[in-house]
């Protein structure tokens, strides 16, 4: 077992989260847990799914799964959400074991902290965070599940939507996700505070817990919460002048409460909570190319989301805007952010793209059959791990699936984990002297 030990981090974290959700495809195969049995592939994408809290599905997760199987996805929605190295960690420390710096070393990487400063307070800080959270939401989601479906339902469906919502997994038991709630509030801001929570980043959220003032929170926590209030207002308003008089979505619905509870649900799920609270498949193309650029974006670090981040969009706009003033260094908040971190997200950037266009050459070169937006929208979600779907990954075929499940679990990972672990640590013994590229 040695040679798990030399592993970069990179690769033991592909081997951990490849190892879980073998586990939890075989959990899904058993008699017990499907109500009328699922195939192989099903159990798979399901676990896939579950694993790197995406929330795109096959089956549906309320009718196909007993409260068994359903237990198994909430598991995996929870282990995955949290990280599994961080969970790890946890119960070792629990246990009064010594955390070693390998471990550590792993648990930075999951992470994706620059630092091993405090690594193991934020995984306690996480458990605290995690555990609140996800009771509030119970606690708040039985008023309405109970009265509707009795004590023992009500509890375990505000129970699973409570983990899902934190976890940003996008997992329901309606077969229309809470296209049935859109019209009550306790559901509908439940969720969305939840998974807004836990987008936001255990980072962030430490920060706020310790510090409570702004001008003591790092310059990562003060980019998140300006980034995330910039693009939740500005979406609103987007999706509103879009889908307005849409007769599929908004236009659909009877009331103003309605529609204002739509536009702030719809408008803060697409990045990475995969909830929908209206017609998906019935946006407008033009909505639809937008919830694909919030996909991409995600929410951040540290965090139970995917995407690229949003700190990472924000420097990479601080990086242009710093290229047109001619200046040498990214300033925001009386800090400034060094080229490495520009280089760092054109990295990031670069490897998204990729993942992201093979993935859709690949899909939309064997399915004839599905609209290239639809294509392009699976795609994109699928590598946010959002979990939203305009109705295609019911109709792909094992190619697809296996397409879709890679970069579910690329997103997940990360596109900087691929791009350190293929790439060479060995330092240049040659210098070259430096040449001219002309750009654009």
């Amino acid at each position: 077992m040695k040679w798990l030990v030399n592993l970069p981090a990179p690769a033991l974290l592909v081997l951990v989260y490849l190892s879980w959700i073998a586990i939890g495809a075989a959990l899904l195969m058993l008699p017990i847990s499907s109500t009328h049995g699922i195939s192989l592939s099903d159990a798979l994408f399901t676990s896939t799914s579950a694993v790197t809290v995406t929330g795109l599905v096959v089956v549906d997760t309320g009718s196909a799964y007993t409260m068994f199987g359903q237990g198994v996805v909430m598991l995996l929605i929870q282990l995955g959400g949290m990280g599994l190295m961080t969970f790890a960690v946890m119960v070792l420390s629990s246990l009064g074991l010594r955390i070693g710096m390998t471990h550590r070393r792993y648990l930075r990487e999951e992470m994706g902290l620059a630092s091993f400063s405090g690594l193991i307070d934020l995984v306690w800080t996480i458990f605290r965070i995690v555990l609140v959270c996800e009771l509030l939401g119970m606690m708040l989601m039985s008023i309405v599940f109970v009265p509707e479906f009795g004590w023992r339902e009500g509890l375990w469906q505000a129970a699973f939507h409570s983990i899902s919502a934190f976890n940003n997994a996008g997992f329901s038991l309606f077969p229309d996700s809470l296209m049935g709630y859109v019209d009550n509030p306790i559901i509908i801001f439940t969720v969305s505070v939840q998974f807004i929570i836990g987008g936001l980043g255990f980072a962030v959220l430490s920060d706020i817990l310790l510090f409570r003032k702004w001008r003591r929170f790092s310059l990562h926590t003060r980019l998140m919460l300006v980034g995330t209030l910039v693009l939740i207002c500005g979406t609103c308003v987007i999706y509103g002048l879009l889908e307005w008089s849409n007769p599929e979505t908004l236009g659909g619905l009877h009331s103003l409460q309605s529609k204002l509870q739509a536009i702030w649900f719809e408008s803060v799920t697409p990045r990475t909570a995969g909830f929908n609270s209206m017609n998906t498949a019935g946006m407008h193309d033009s909505t639809a190319l937008f919830t694909m650029v919030l996909m991409v974006i995600g929410a951040g670090s540290t965090s139970t989301a995917g995407g690229i981040k949003v700190t990472t969009a924000v420097v990479l706009l601080m990086a242009t805007i710093a290229f047109f003033k001619n200046s040498g260094r990214m300033r925001a908040f009386g800090y400034s952010v060094g080229l490495e971190q520009g280089l760092k997200v054109m990295a990031l950037l670069t490897v998204s793209l990729f993942v992201i266009l093979i993935g859709l050459f690949i899909l939309v070169g064997t399915h004839h059959h599905i609209n290239f937006l639809d294509a392009a929208f699976e795609v994109t979600s699928a590598f946010g791990t959002v979990g939203l779907s305009r109705g295609a990954t019911g109709e792909l075929n094992d190619i697809g699936r296996l397409v879709i499940c890679t970069i579910m679990f690329l997103g997940r990972l990360g596109p900087l984990t691929l791009g350190f672990f293929l790439a060479s640590k060995t330092p240049p013994r040659v210098k070259y002297p430096e040449g001219e590229v002309y750009l654009g």
